[in-house]
């Protein structure tokens, strides 16, 4: 991970490596946060998040699913977001903002720790490998199920629930594959590790829906109106895993992974074993969109404030960054 110059902290922009948290954190000790991730893309416009305010409210939905108040409006968010990438000049970046349950409680009632939220970015290039948007990827179904809406939320993007996906992960690594597919309580097809899935047949792209535990993907409701758009069914329905090994194409998609083709499933080879047809037109419909080639999702684009602009308003003399919040609204939002 390459370090850039500042983390933006509960209001407040700070160095890199003075963005730090208290040993005691609730949230380090028992998972209490929730986090999401956007990727800001270097376009004609300028420099832009991909479909940022979305990203921000399922952020602050997930939070409330877990009963923590957010102490900041989405616009302050969004606005902090966007400030972070300009001040630390960069065109092209990932996004990871975090909220969780701070320092001051222990036990498993978190309800009167304090809400924190940090945002940070850097530079970041393929999550699955340089060669996996050309080549596409292994993949191995895992022995590890997604865990059940009667335990947790899977639709939250929580930070405990990822152990669930690392067990995953890491048993996929050892066998020699990229990534996992994990199949849902009922042993349907569910999502990746961090991405949703598709499996083409007959034309056809079908999709795990709501109910097999997956996370609603902002880049996934992206590829449903791409898809749309260029003529393409897509059908939300149960899948048996052998559909996968029997499918034309077996795509992914999330924002660290974007689109991604896999090749091979437990050592079936997948269609002819590359990237098919379906997959590369929505890969360069997705890549066009989110680089401002396309103006037909040109509202997708959060574009980032030039750096002189800050500076001009800066010299105006505002007293707190853009997407600050009062100390008093923190305080409010603390008590849970």
């Amino acid at each position: 991970m390459e370090p850039t110059d500042l983390i933006w902290m509960n209001g407040s922009f700070v160095a890199w490596e003075d963005a730090k948290i208290h040993v005691l954190t609730h949230g380090l000790h028992y998972g209490t946060g929730v986090f999401d991730s956007m990727r800001c893309y270097e376009t004609e416009l300028g420099p832009a998040v991909f479909r940022n305010a979305e990203h921000i409210d399922r952020l602050v939905r997930s939070a409330e699913l877990y009963y923590m108040p957010v102490p900041y409006s989405t616009e302050q968010l969004r606005a902090a977001t966007l400030e972070l990438v300009a001040r630390n000049g960069l065109s092209s970046c990932y996004i990871r903002p975090i909220v969780n349950r701070g320092y001051g409680q222990m036990g498993l009632n978190p309800l009167d720790a304090p809400v924190d939220v940090t945002i940070a970015c850097w530079e970041w290039g393929a999550y699955l490998g340089d060669e996996c948007f050309s080549e596409g990827v292994r993949a191995k179904v895992s022995s590890w199920r997604r865990i059940s809406p009667d335990s947790l939320i899977p639709h939250a993007k929580a930070s405990g629930q990822y152990l669930n996906s690392v067990l995953a992960k890491i048993e996929s690594l050892k066998a020699g594959y990229e990534e996992a597919i994990l199949l849902d309580d009922h042993g349907y097809v569910c999502e990746g590790t961090g991405e949703n899935v598709y499996a083409v047949r007959d034309g056809v792209i079908v999709t795990p829906g709501q109910a097999n535990s997956i996370l609603d993907g902002i880049t996934r409701r992206s590829i449903f109106q791409l898809a749309g758009d260029l003529g393409y069914e897509i059908v939300e329905r149960n899948i048996a895993r052998a559909e996968l090994y029997l499918a034309d194409e077996v795509f992914m998609s999330g924002t660290a992974a974007e689109v991604v083709p896999v090749r091979e499933i437990d050592d079936h080879v997948v269609g002819e074993g590359r990237p098919g047809e379906i997959t590369r037109v929505l890969q360069k419909a997705f890549d066009d969109a989110v680089h401002g080639r396309s103006e037909r999702y040109r509202e997708w684009l959060d574009v980032v404030p030039a750096a002189a602009a800050l500076e001009t308003r800066d010299g105006a003399g505002a007293s707190a960054p853009l997407g600050g919040a009062p100390q008093a609204a923190r305080a409010a939002g603390a008590d849970g």
